[in-house]
């Protein structure tokens, strides 16, 4: 790949380097991640949890993204790519660029973090390296906590093989002899119970000593086929295509079809096959075509499958000096102390920056809202949190003192909207009113807008973030909130929510900028002042930080910036489209991933014009 010309060649086929495909780029990301697993001054456990964190994404790589291009293949779709690839060469290189970062991924796990585990006195054991009295111990646990919970299944012509949940273990055993009436049989399915730990801890002095669930059920696989013989055993897992799918022209209940939906999701069509390494062929073969799979489709680990399991070694081993030091949230110094939070908010913005300032704050904003006899509505949007959560109990609470609670709850945030539902249902049978969004857009807002009478007047306060309502994300993600009571943030803020209640059209906001209505617009106006006071010999500066840079025409307005003379930095965690330093397109623009113990989640935007603009205003 060479970053020098405006084309790139793959396979002696030239593709647009203008642009870097979007597939490809979450790829690297995850690269960045694994980065983190190899680096030595990361702590141990805290690179097998970097290690473990890949292996979730790519879960969902393939669950949405690798699903959704098979679609495409399945539809035979010719639309271009954003790098003009089409759907198939962007499939093959997405393949192989995985193929590439999962065999990394366990080579790093098994050349370097289990060998500096051992040596720290930790080790994942493998059934030949048990001794006598591990074998013993595990046996009980077999028989005790493990056989019971099994459900086997012998595949004859009137028990076919079974539909597998997507992303389920399974054992594939091939058996020699007859069941119990005196039938051939040859091939059975052991399903790995979900509800069972994948990672056992066995009684030790000296040692701190692991073994996987799968390692324990194939050392006593006899145990489960009494009188039968064995002759071999082996691990498999199916990913499925699992993302949600609505036609906004036949939803009538969105509640409902989302809950329907749900019911289909673990049973959607195979996109990829893993495998232990040393899988049979011929089984391979089977099962490759009983999912509808080709060879590219599979993966053949070597270790254990479904390696995100192991983060259950980092929550089992008390060795603080193998991870990240404890870290304590402080309180800004404006809440500090406060028992009348709206007595702080009505003199001055706050603005917090967690998790290096306690989510607490948000925490404590809706408990005294919810009890405080002059607050008389809350508004709230909600997109990712828990049903048993501090922010539910206030908006519950709220209710409950007869206040209007009114909650957006979007139905359709990726992986989480059983939860959704159950938050949903939770939120209305305590007398709150629960509205599901927008069928075919996503409330992707953050924003608690809370109304209390003061004297005379009735008086706004809002809290705005780019994090979710969600506690225990606070702890793990940077984002930034504010607490205020400026009346035209406040104005735009109940426009917004009026606005996703009725479905009134253009919403007449002065300060906030929303989507899909003004905000792309706002951006591309932005830049294009920052360009046009650069060619006019003003020096002119954009700063963004963000998740992701996808959309073309952002991206070829910030090349055309660049090419003007505006330098531009941009911290893109993820995905980023846009090909930075290439001459003669993007010398100006530098953009920098930042990956480590948070994740950056925070999405700041800084436009400097060099001079002041028509408005009167410099940025």
């Amino acid at each position: 790949m060479n970053d020098a010309g405006i084309t790139i060649e793959s396979n002696n086929k030239q593709f647009d380097q203008r642009f870097y495909n979007r597939e490809l780029s979450l790829l690297k990301f995850n690269h960045r991640v694994l980065a983190q697993a190899e680096d030595p001054q990361v702590p141990l456990l805290e690179r097998l949890k970097f290690l473990c964190i890949v292996s979730s994404n790519m879960d969902e790589f393939f669950e949405v993204r690798v699903g959704g291009l098979k679609q495409k293949l399945k539809l035979n779709t010719s639309n271009l790519n954003i790098d003009g690839r089409t759907t198939r060469e962007l499939a093959e290189q997405v393949n192989a660029d995985a193929h590439q970062l999962i065999q990394k991924q366990y080579a790093v796990l098994n050349q370097q973090l289990l060998p500096d585990l051992q040596q720290h006195g930790i080790r994942l054991k493998k059934s030949e390296d048990l001794d006598s009295f591990e074998k013993d111990w595990l046996h009980d646990y077999f028989v005790e906590q493990v056989l019971p919970i099994l459900s086997p299944i012998a595949l004859d012509p009137a028990r076919p093989f079974p539909m597998l949940l997507n992303k389920a273990l399974n054992f594939i055993v091939r058996i020699d002899g007859k069941d119990a009436y005196k039938r051939k049989t040859n091939l059975a399915i052991i399903p790995i119970p979900r509800s069972l730990p994948r990672v056992i801890g066995i009684p030790s002095d000296d040692e701190m000593v692991f073994v996987t669930l799968a390692t324990v059920i194939r050392l006593f696989r006899d145990l489960i086929f009494p009188g039968i013989t064995i002759e071999s055993c082996h691990s498999f897992r199916v990913t499925r295509n699992s993302d949600l799918f609505l036609d906004d022209e036949e939803v009538d209940d969105l509640l409902r079809a989302v809950k329907g939906k749900l019911v289909t999701r673990h049973y959607g069509e195979a996109v990829r096959l893993e495998t232990s390494s040393d899988f049979p062929h011929d089984i391979q073969t089977y099962l490759l075509e009983l999912f509808h799979l080709d060879e590219s489709d599979l993966f053949k680990v070597d270790g254990p499958i479904n390696m995100h399991r192991l983060m259950h070694l980092y929550e089992l081993c008390d060795r603080p000096e193998l991870k990240y030091p404890a870290f304590k949230a402080s309180m800004p110094n404006a809440l500090s102390h406060q028992e009348d939070y709206f007595s702080v908010i009505a003199e001055r913005d706050v603005l917090v920056h967690h998790p290096y300032q306690s989510f607490a704050t948000v925490l404590e904003f809706m408990r005294q809202a919810a009890v405080d006899p002059g607050v008389l509505a809350i508004k709230q949007t909600l997109y990712r949190t828990e049903v048993d959560s501090p922010v539910i109990d206030a908006l519950v609470k709220a209710a409950q003192n007869g206040k209007e609670v009114t909650v957006i709850v979007e139905l359709m945030a990726r992986f989480d909207e059983a939860r959704n539902v159950e938050l949903a249902d939770h939120l209305y049978a305590a007398g709150v009113h629960v509205l599901y969004g927008v069928v075919g857009f996503k409330t992707h807002a953050k924003a608690c807008l809370v109304l209390r009478q003061e004297e005379d007047q009735l008086r706004r306060y809002a809290h705005l973030g780019t994090g979710n309502y969600h506690p225990g994300t606070a702890r793990m993600y940077t984002d930034y909130g504010i607490f205020t009571s400026n009346e035209k943030i406040t104005k735009d803020l109940n426009q917004l929510f009026l606005q996703l209640s009725s479905l009134a059209p253009d919403p007449d906001n002065e300060i906030l900028l929303q989507a899909p209505f003004f905000m792309f617009n706002e951006f591309l106006k932005r830049i294009k002042k920052c360009e046009k006071a650069a060619r006019a010999g003003n020096p002119s500066r954009i700063i963004a930080k963000i998740n992701s840079l996808t959309e073309p025409n952002i991206i070829e307005a910030l090349y055309k910036a660049s090419q003007a003379g505006v330098k531009i930095q941009l911290i893109v965690r993820g995905i980023c489209c846009l090909r930075a330093r290439v001459p003669g397109l993007s010398e100006n623009i530098e953009v920098r991933s930042i990956v480590g113990r948070y994740l950056e989640h925070t999405r700041v935007y800084y436009f400097d014009y060099g001079s002041k603009n028509e408005d009167g205003d410099k940025n």
